[in-house]
C-alpha cells in the first residue's frame, strides 16, 4: 500500500466554519482491484453545497462522515487500471471522489473528458455541474424568451456567470448582482452583462429598478436573504424564480426571519421552483450539448479563481462563503 495526502472532516461546525474542522493527514491506498482505477488528483472542486453535507440531517446528498475523507468533484489522471476502457493517462472526472491526492475508485465513479473542447478544469465549472445547473435552472424553470430581463443574484460566482451569459444569448437583458465593483465590472465587461449592482451599497430597490426599467421576469436566485427580498418586489406578472442556493442563509444557527412573499406570488402569477442538479442526469447530455459549442466558440467565458496546492483545499472551501472567489472555485493539486 501507498501512503497519500488526505483532507479529513474532523467535527461538525456550528454557524461559519473554520479551519478546525479540517484535518490534513496520510492515509494507506490500496491497490486497486479487478474494475478499479488508480487516480492522481490534478483539480478539486469546491463548492457551497459542501456547507449543507457538513450537518448531520438528511438531504439530497449523504452527509459528510466525521474522520472520513472529505469528497466533491475531482478531474484525475488514471495512474493504472484494471478496468476495460481506461488506459494510463487518461483524464476524467468523478462527481464524488474523495479529497486525496491519490484513491482507488470503481470505474464507473468516473467518465473520460475531451480535454480538446477545453481546459480539463472547464469540467469542474462550466462544462460541469455548474454549467449543467445554471442551463437546467434558467432553461426549465426560467423558460426565458427574447426581450425578458433576467436577474441574478450571487452573478460573479460559477453558477451566475453563466446563467447571465446564456440570458444574453438568447437575447434577454442580464441584470447581475454581486458584492464588489470589481466583481460588477467582470459581469459587465467580460461575461458582457447589461448591467452589474453592487449589493453592498446603499439604495439595493433604487439601483434594482433602474436597471430593470420593465420589472423583472426571471430571478435566478443564488442567494436568499435581503437581496432576494429586494429583486422580489421587482417580480412582473408571471415571472419565474429558479432557487438554486441560499448561501446568505448556510452558516445561520437558527432560521430567519424576513418578509413572506407568498400573497405577492399569487396576485401575480409568479412561479417558484427550487432544484438539484442531479435530479436532471438524463438531460446532461443535453446541456453539455448546448454548451460546449459556446465554449468553443468563446461565446460562453469561464471565470476561474485557483489556489495552487492540494492542501489549500480547506481555505479555499471557507474562502466561498466571504466572496473570495470570482467564477469558479478550484485548487490545482
Amino acid at each position: 500500500m501507498t501512503q497519500v495526502k488526505q483532507i479529513t472532516f474532523a467535527a461538525r461546525p456550528s454557524g461559519l466554519p473554520d479551519a478546525s474542522i479540517f484535518r490534513i493527514e496520510e492515509v494507506a491506498l490500496p491497490d486497486a482491484k479487478e474494475g478499479e482505477l488508480r487516480l492522481r488528483g490534478l483539480f478539486y472542486s469546491v463548492d457551497p453545497y459542501m456547507r449543507g453535507r457538513m450537518n448531520d440531517a438528511k438531504s439530497y446528498v449523504p452527509p459528510f462522515q466525521v474522520g472520513q475523507a472529505l469528497e466533491g468533484g475531482v478531474v484525475a489522471e488514471v495512474i493504472s487500471s484494471r478496468a476495460t476502457g481506461f488506459e494510463p493517462g487518461d483524464v476524467v472526472l468523478g462527481p464524488y471522489l474523495p479529497w486525496r491526492t491519490e484513491m482507488t475508485v470503481p470505474a464507473t465513479a468516473v467518465q473520460k473528458i475531451d480535454a480538446s473542447i477545453a481546459p480539463p478544469s472547464y469540467y469542474l465549472g462550466v462544462l460541469g455541474m455548474t454549467g449543467l445547473t445554471a442551463y437546467i435552472g434558467l432553461m426549465d424553470i426560467g423558460k426565458p424568451k427574447p426581450g425578458e430581463t433576467v436577474v441574478v443574484s450571487g452573478a460573479a460566482g460559477a453558477v451566475g456567470s453563466v446563467v447571465g451569459q446564456i440570458a444574453k444569448h438568447l437575447g434577454c437583458r442580464a441584470v447581475g448582482i454581486a458584492g464588489s465593483d470589481e466583481k460588477g465590472k467582470l459581469l459587465t465587461e467580460t461575461f458582457g452583462f447589461d448591467a452589474a449592482i453592487n449589493y453592498n451599497e446603499p439604495g439595493l430597490d433604487d439601483r434594482l429598478s433602474t436597471a430593470c426599467p420593465n420589472g423583472v421576469d426571471i430571478y435566478f436566485d443564488n442567494v436568499g436573504g435581503e437581496v432576494s427580498d429586494a429583486v422580489m418586489k421587482q417580480l412582473n406578472f408571471f415571472a419565474r424564480v429558479p432557487l438554486c442556493g441560499q448561501i446568505s442563509m448556510y452558516n445561520a444557527t437558527k432560521p430567519p426571519t424576513g418578509p413572506r412573499w407568498q400573497g405577492l406570488m399569487v396576485t401575480r402569477s409568479i412561479l417558484m421552483q427550487g432544484f438539484i442538479i442531479r435530479n436532471y442526469a438524463a438531460r446532461f447530455r443535453e446541456g453539455i450539448e448546448f454548451l460546449a459549442p459556446l465554449v468553443k466558440a468563446g461565446k460562453i467565458k469561464s471565470e476561474e479563481t485557483v489556489a495552487e496546492g492540494f492542501e489549500k483545499l480547506p481555505e479555499a472551501l471557507l474562502g466561498l462563503f466571504s466572496g473570495k472567489n470570482k467564477g469558479k472555485m478550484i485548487v490545482k493539486a
